[in-house]
Parts: C-alpha cells; sequence; structure tokens
C-alpha cells in the first residue's frame, strides 16, 4: 500500500523565510562593534549618505574614541533598521 501526504507550501515557506533571517541576522553582525568603514559595509550606504541622513542624529548610538567613530554592532543596526520603516516610501 502506498502511503501519501500533502505538504502545505505556504507554510513550508514561512518555515524556510523565518530561518533564513534568523541566520541572516547573525551573519550580519559580526562584531561587536563596528567603526565606520564597517558601517559603510553593514548598510551599503555611502558616508555623505549616512551622515546627511541619521549618523549625526543624536540618538544615532556612535562614540568618538579618540579621532574614530565606533559604534555597537547591535544598537547601530537596531537604529538603522527603525529608520529605514520610518521613511517614506517613492
Amino acid at each position: 500500500m502506498i502511503k501519501t501526504f500533502e505538504l502545505d507550501n505556504a507554510l513550508i515557506e514561512d518555515i524556510v523565510r523565518q530561518e533564513a533571517k534568523k541566520k541572516v541576522d547573525t551573519l550580519v553582525i559580526k562584531h561587536t562593534l563596528w567603526d565606520m568603514e564597517e558601517l559603510v559595509r553593514q548598510t551599503n550606504m555611502s558616508i555623505p549618505f549616512m551622515k546627511e541622513h541619521f549618523f549625526y542624529n543624536e540618538d544615532f548610538p556612535k562614540k568618538k574614541i579618540g579621532s574614530k567613530w565606533w559604534m555597537d554592532a547591535e544598537l547601530a543596526n537596531e537604529y538603522i533598521r527603525k529608520w529605514w520603516q520610518r521613511q517614506p516610501k517613492n
């Protein structure tokens, strides 16, 4: 006797998306701290764009130590995600 079963493709896609997001989130934040070069790499934004749009916002999590800016990777990532969500759709 052959047994058959059905797969819920929507459920499988949802599970795969959730697991992929978890993996991507852990890969994105590899370092505890980002310098400006890593911030540029992680966001794929230019320094002038970031400076114009959010870097100098008072609530953007950064510290200048010596002559170099440092960001907590998780806090910066969280801030940028929230900032991105607030941007109008064009």
